[in-house]
């Protein structure tokens, strides 16, 4: 294997290859020869990196030119999507645990998280360490990091199903274990006596072994700039978000599903749509960036039926997510919906009919909302009926249909420092509060640089602590190129002050349109120290700032 991998450098470097394409069919060609499965772009960086280590011995002799190991990092880098939106995202799975629903739709597979299949590519990463959440963030980080990625600051996610029903001993230690998993990199260190036991449910957790990662992380090298957590609507009240913002999450994603009663009703859900408005509010009002788990194509619904729902959810003030996934319905073998497609008594949407519903519903996204995923990443083996296009984003796109969503308009690696930048503003209302989203975009609004939620509460109810809030800064984000803490990029709007710039008006706005003297912010544990830099203090689980009269 050295042999071939040495062999694919040398070539990469006397042909001067320059693209991921070109790079992809030389490892076809030189694989073709040794009679070889092609290899990850990760394993031969690995290689190169491990010979550079070693003084070139052996039979990977190069040299150390710069612009050589400069060129094979650029062209290794797989799927810079990864960071070009800003961050780098860490994905992590719960082990199983009982789920409160019945949904029909939902593979149940034994010893596997609800709603989530053993091959699936972010489970099977899961499965190779045990769900321990500690080497599952050390590991994906080394990943990331071979691939070329920087990796300072982490977007954490932690899938898994509804993480409310999971046992409180396991939610406290296993976002601990992540925390001190991010402060530990890149030593590893064996997991803590604490966590184990306490997952075993032997050993009440200690909220200040919590807090102690959190303060680490505060100035770590690897930072960790927001947490994501997804559950339930009907598993959310005050007292369980106070709990969230304890563990340090910033964004919660609920399975909506669908926003019509019948359908909930036959698809099992277990939940009514009031309660997936009241946990919207009170999400919202707490701060947090609040994304929807949408499915088209469920048992009782329709073509006319799935876009009028998407339609609702971004007119109508009661809903209005900030980011959404769709996930087309699909028959799973080990789903109760799997004897009623075979009986003939359910109709699973079409590649065709999935394509057309989003290219519609893509076509009424408002710019102040993010498509996070079009079609759920479950390998074709494993799906009966139903959609089981992999690549749906592109398709649609190479089609020409103009989608003005944050995702479609990010900036990602095509910035330049000439770039004429403008400042729009867009008011909406929403759960009984007014949002007011900034973004930094180009003159044609088609490409985003950075934008700020704010959130104005109207009557504020909702009091974590003994803190309340009336204007409330939800979300801010910058695009391009993931820079680490310490580097200056003119090529990247990272570091622009674009940011600044968006808090100082969100700032204003607060204080001279609304009369609000003291702005918070839901800020993840690994940018607490930059809100300090800009004049906050940590309140509660928040950070505050109080403007003077």
């Amino acid at each position: 294997m050295n042999e071939l991998f040495a062999t694919i450098i040398k070539e990469s470097i006397r042909r001067k290859i320059k693209s991921a394409e070109a790079f992809e069919a030389l490892k076809k060609e030189i694989c073709g020869r040794f009679g070889a499965t092609t290899p990850r772009n990760a394993d031969i960086r690995d290689f190169y990196e491990q010979s550079l280590a070693l003084g070139n011995s052996g039979s990977l002799a190069l040299g150390r030119k710069k612009a050589d190991l400069l060129l094979l990092k650029k062209i290794l880098k797989s799927k810079n999507i990864r960071t070009l939106s800003g961050v780098a995202v860490v994905a992590v799975l719960t082990k199983q645990y009982p789920c409160r629903g019945k949904c029909l739709y939902c593979p149940t597979e034994k010893d596997m998280p609800k709603s989530y299949l053993s091959n699936e590519p972010a489970v099977m990463r899961a499965i190779t360490v045990n769900f321990n959440p500690y080497n599952q963030v050390q590991k994906r980080l080394r990943a990331l990091e071979i691939n070329g990625h920087d990796i300072e600051k982490i977007e954490l996610i932690v899938m898994g199903g509804t993480f409310s029903d999971l046992p409180k001993k396991y939610q406290y230690n296993f976002i601990t274990e992540c925390y001190r998993a991010a402060n530990d990199y890149p030593i590893a260190k064996k997991a803590t006596p604490a966590f184990a036991k306490a997952s075993a449910g032997k050993k009440k957790p200690i909220i200040h072994g919590l807090q102690k990662e959190q303060m680490r992380n505060e100035k770590a090298k690897h930072r960790v700039i927001g947490l994501t957590l997804e559950t339930r609507p009907d598993t959310l009240d005050e007292k369980e978000i106070e709990f969230y913002r304890e563990l340090g999450a910033t964004r919660v994603e609920i399975g909506v599903q669908s926003i019509f009663g019948d359908v909930l009703k036959k698809n099992r859900r277990g939940h009514a749509v009031q309660q997936t408005i009241k946990a919207t509010k009170l999400l919202k009002d707490a701060g947090f960036k609040v994304s929807y788990h949408m499915m088209p194509g469920l048992l009782g619904s329709s073509f006319k039926k799935d876009l009028e729902m998407f339609k609702e959810i971004f007119s109508n003030p009661a809903f209005q997510p900030d980011l959404v996934k769709i996930y087309p319905c699909v028959v799973t073998r080990n789903s109760a919906l799997y004897s009623l497609w075979k009986k003939g008594e359910y109709e699973a949407l079409t590649n065709a009919r999935a394509e057309k519903l989003i290219s519609e519903i893509k076509q009424i996204i408002p710019p102040y909302v993010r498509i996070s995923r079009l079609i759920r990443d479950i390998p074709e083996s494993s799906i009966a009926a139903g959609p089981n296009i992999s690549n749906l984003r592109q398709i649609i796109q190479n089609k020409g249909v103009e989608c003005h969503c944050i995702r479609c308009r990010e900036i990602r690696g095509n910035y330049t420092a000439k770039d004429d930048i403008i400042l729009r503003r867009i008011d909406y209302n929403a759960s009984g509060g007014k949002e007011i989203f900034l973004e930094y975009v180009s003159p044609d609004h088609k490409k985003l640089y950075s934008l700020l939620r704010l959130r104005i509460i109207n009557f504020p109810r909702l009091s974590l602590g003994n803190f309340k809030h009336t204007a409330i800064i939800r979300e801010v984000h910058t695009y391009g190129k993931l820079l680490n803490l310490k580097s200056r990029d003119k090529k990247s709007p990272q570091h622009a002050g674009l940011g600044k710039k968006l808090i100082k008006e969100a700032e204003k706005i607060a204080r001279v349109e609304f009369g609000c003297q003291n702005i918070s912010v839901i800020a993840g544990i690994g940018v607490r120290e930059y809100y300090r830099k800009l004049g906050y203090k940590l309140k509660d689980t928040y950070m505050e700032k109080i403007e003077k009269k």
